[in-house]
């Protein structure tokens, strides 16, 4: 009981140094149109090879279905 006592004496004071205010971000609009720029490269890099990823397992797919493929004589 004593080092829950002991815990909360320590962590319940911590809140009052929190943050009370919003965030004010001083940044103009080109900061904003750079950022989007390099979502923008981002995402366009990433469609490409999600595609690759899906063609890729396709092509495994059909390999290993045919090496399990029952053989006629």
């Amino acid at each position: 009981m004593k080092k829950i006592a002991a815990l909360a004496g320590v962590l319940i004071p911590v809140s009052a140094f929190a943050a009370t205010g919003l965030i004010e971000s001083h940044s103009g609009i080109c900061v904003f149109m750079f950022f989007g720029y390099c979502t923008l490269i981002v995402i366009v890099q990433f469609v490409p090879a999600v595609l690759f990823f899906i063609i890729m397992v396709k092509v495994i797919m059909s390999v290993v279905s045919e090496s399990f493929a029952v053989q006629k004589n």
